[in-house]
């Protein structure tokens, strides 16, 4: 999965590094480790190696810290809580989208070089940051919520009333952190740059969260085939594999929308009804 524009910098192992590596401590508690990572920005950069050591309990971010900290005082690393919640650690480690803060060392194969580089969906910044800001415009332009009127019995009791499993059904969707893994490993996006026609998986989830709510009223199946492009995707299930919160994105988002667009765009009785009513 690693970006073919950047495959060729990929620079051979040094010898002190791997002299380094082969004089680790084989107690298991302390070793060195290699790390790969991109260093650059918009107009281009090349992979770096650093040796660091590594310890039981750590995870990807914080081998980059001791490396910024250490060797590398100027890289660039997006981070916040560093606790799988907040989706600014996103990252690329060995070609795998991947939150750098929840990525544990201990599932990684320590014996070859960890490469580290940005998300390649979206444009370079500088080393591991990259600019994600396409997605806040994206989310701008999708409907709001609009609630239905409330009912008398409603109004008296001061609030809307739902079935419990009506909300239940969009509750999963609110789990998203923003981390945009899903939209990196996202192929429309990532091979096909296709930015301009196409929202990409977290938004479909988005869009199922607001049009799944027993309150919502808006209509938005006619954006959803059309400029929002959800007949580019093809269920892979990439996104689902990558998101850090377990959303089932294809299964209960992007598949149910899909079958609504079918419904009023592509059903032979809904088009039928049309012809009649002389839409």
């Amino acid at each position: 999965m690693v970006s073919s524009t950047i495959e060729h910098l990929k620079p051979p192992i040094s010898e002190s590094l791997l002299e380094g590596r082969a004089n680790a401590s084989s107690d298991g508690a302390r070793r060195r480790a290699i790390f790969r990572i991109w260093r650059g920005d918009r107009n281009g950069g090349n992979f770096v190696d650093y040796s660091t050591e590594v310890g039981e309990g750590m995870v990807v971010l914080d081998a980059v810290h001791q490396i910024q900290a250490q060797q590398a005082n100027d890289m660039a690393v997006r981070w916040n809580c560093k606790a799988g919640k907040c989706g600014s650690c996103s990252a690329e480690v060995n070609g795998k989208p991947a939150l750098m803060c929840m990525k544990r060392l201990d599932q990684v194969d320590l014996n070859m070089p960890v490469i580290i580089e940005p998300l390649q969906a979206f444009p370079s910044i500088k080393d591991l940051v990259t600019d994600v800001s396409w997605n806040y415009e994206v989310k701008k332009r999708i409907k709001k919520f609009r609630p239905r009127p409330q009912t008398p019995d409603e109004k008296k009791a001061g609030g809307w009333m739902m079935k419990q499993e009506d909300i239940d059904r969009v509750q999963e969707f609110r789990k998203c952190i923003e981390c945009f893994l899903c939209q990196d490993v996202c192929h429309v996006l990532r091979d096909h740059h296709k930015h301009a026609e196409f929202i990409g998986p977290r938004f479909f989830v988005h869009a199922a969260a607001l049009e799944m709510h027993p309150l919502d009223t808006e209509d938005r199946i006619a954006e959803l085939k059309g400029e929002q492009g959800i007949g580019y995707c093809n269920i892979g299930k990439c996104c689902t594999k990558v998101c850090p919160e377990h959303i089932t994105i294809t299964d209960n988002a992007i598949i149910p929308l899909k079958e609504r667009v079918v419904d009023e765009f592509y059903d032979p009785l809904t088009r039928l009804f049309r012809m009649f009513k002389g839409k």
